[in-house]
Order: structure tokens, then C-alpha cells, then sequence
């Protein structure tokens, strides 16, 4: 039965006041455009490293929609491909933090006290580094790399969705229905992972979402600093600050990388507080 009622809600109240949201509609149409685009890569564009000196600096056109960067390279394709950076990286980051959030903030809001008290002092240690700065510190002492960005992006971005977990267990470790498992002697393990976890993960679900855009803007931010994805390697970011270069006479090259981050973290923000407000009880009518 509480499957049944769960899927009802879903079906009737998030879905429901989920579609009556236009700009969540816009967000979501936004995302999905992007994953398209960035599975159909290689069949809408060119190879993204494929240099074309006599082609060099053209200008958008039919042949080139959004222009060559400063050895030919078709900035369309390299776009494309960009996509698949900037998303691999907001998913594989968000899956971490959200992965080392999520069991800290569950063994701390299930079994309170000393042990609540200790994770919470650490997340308070951790939340008084600035992220970006803690990130460039880590970063100094490693290779830069796509993977390692992902992992530092992940290891220092856990501490809200921990906050978030622990509070709702903190609340719903009190419900009757935990209570009675308690008394049946149940497993702490089953307690937290099949009847606390599920009913906690919807703050989760909107931390991810909006968790993403913030990942995509760290690894562009990283790679127009070089010291992100590394060229060749088509990345938003370091195309940024190769169009930085000829500004003043190639503006495609850094027009396009800022338009398309600016539409994704657009998209994966108008997502997130779509959700948000479909999941919020508060405004339910």
C-alpha cells in the first residue's frame, strides 16, 4: 500500500503541479536538449581536433554555424562535444557528493549524539574553507585531469546534502513507523536504507539538481584558469580562454562556450527550483 501511495503522489501531486510551472517545463526542455546534443555528437558535428590552418578565425556561416577557433577547428562540433565534458562532470561530481553526503548525514541524524556532534563539527570545519579556494589547493598538488576534477569538485561539495539528510532523519527517525520497526527489532542498517532513506531523499533530488549547474560552473571556472581539462580536450571552460586571445576579432570563440554555460546552468537551475516547489509541501494546494 505505501508503494501504491507513493506512486499516487507522484503521479497526481508532483506531476501535476510539476507541468503547471512553465519555467520548470523551460529548464527541463533545456536538459534534455543538452543530453541530446551531447549523445548525437558525432553524428551533428566534425572531429573536435581536426585542425584546419587555411580555415582558421572563419567567421559563422553556413559551413561553419558558430565559426573556427585560431587553428580551424569547427567551434560548433567542439561545443558539442564540450557538452559531454561539462555534463560528465556535473553528474560524476553531484554522484559523490551526494554519495558521501548522504551517509554522513544519515548516520549522524539516525543516531544523534556524540556521533551526530562529531560529523557536524567536521562538516562546520569543512563548510569554513571556501569551496573554489579548497579546491585550487587540492588541485596544486595533483595532475589536472578530468577524473581528478570530478573527484575534488565531489569530496568538497558533500556538506549541504549531509546537512539536508541529517535533518530529515532528525525528524523522521521519531515517526511511528520507525518506532515500530525499533520494537520489532529490526536491523539499524534496514531502518536507515529501507525506511528512513526513501522518505529523505527529496531535498536530495533538488540539492543534485542544482548541484550540477554549480559543478559545470567549478570545471569551467577550473579549465579557464588552466588548470582544468586540459587541451586538446574540448572543454567549455578552456575555450573561453582561448577565444580570450582575439576578443576583439574572433567574438564567436568566446561568445558561443559562455552562451552555452550560461543555458545549462540556466536550465539545471529552473529544473531544480521546479522541483523543489512540486516536492514543497508547504505550497500544495
Amino acid at each position: 500500500m505505501s508503494d501504491l501511495r507513493k506512486h499516487s503522489f507522484l503521479r497526481d501531486v508532483f506531476w501535476q503541479r510539476f507541468r503547471h510551472n512553465r519555467m520548470a517545463l523551460v529548464g527541463l526542455a533545456i536538459v534534455l536538449g543538452m543530453f541530446v546534443l551531447a549523445l548525437v555528437a558525432p553524428w551533428l558535428g566534425h572531429d573536435p581536433g581536426a585542425i584546419d590552418i587555411p580555415h582558421r578565425l572563419q567567421s559563422p556561416s553556413f559551413a561553419y554555424p558558430m565559426g573556427t577557433d585560431d587553428l580551424g577547428r569547427d567551434v560548433w562540433t567542439r561545443i558539442l562535444y564540450g557538452a559531454r565534458i561539462s555534463l560528465l562532470v556535473g553528474f560524476v561530481a553531484v554522484g559523490i557528493a551526494s554519495l558521501i553526503g548522504i551517509a554522513l548525514g544519515a548516520v549522524a541524524g539516525y543516531y544523534g549524539g556524540w556521533v551526530d556532534s562529531l560529523i557536524m563539527r567536521f562538516v562546520d570545519i569543512m563548510l569554513c574553507f571556501p569551496t573554489f579556494f579548497l579546491i585550487l589547493a587540492v588541485i596544486a598538488f595533483l595532475e589536472p585531469s578530468i577524473w581528478n576534477i570530478m573527484i575534488i569538485i565531489g569530496v568538497t561539495g558533500w556538506m549541504g546534502v549531509a546537512r539536508l539528510v541529517r535533518a530529515e532523519f532528525l525528524s523522521l527517525r521519531e515517526r511511528d513507523f520507525v518506532q515500530a520497526a525499533l520494537a520489532l527489532g529490526v536491523p539499524d542498517t534496514k531502518i536507515i536504507f529501507r525506511h528512513i532513506l526513501p522518505n529523505a531523499l527529496s531535498p536530495v533530488l533538488v540539492s543534485a539538481t542544482l548541484g550540477v549547474a554549480g559543478a559545470i560552473l567549478t570545471e569551467s571556472a577550473l579549465s579557464f584558469l588552466g588548470i582544468g581539462v586540459q587541451p586538446p580536450t574540448a572543454s567549455w571552460g578552456n575555450m573561453l580562454i582561448a577565444g580570450k586571445q582575439t576578443l576583439g576579432t574572433a567574438w564567436w570563440l568566446s561568445a558561443f562556450p559562455g552562451l552555452a554555460i550560461l543555458v545549462t546552468v540556466l536550465g539545471y537551475n529552473l529544473l531544480g527550483e521546479g522541483i523543489r516547489d512540486a516536492l514543497d509541501p508547504r505550497l500544495r494546494e
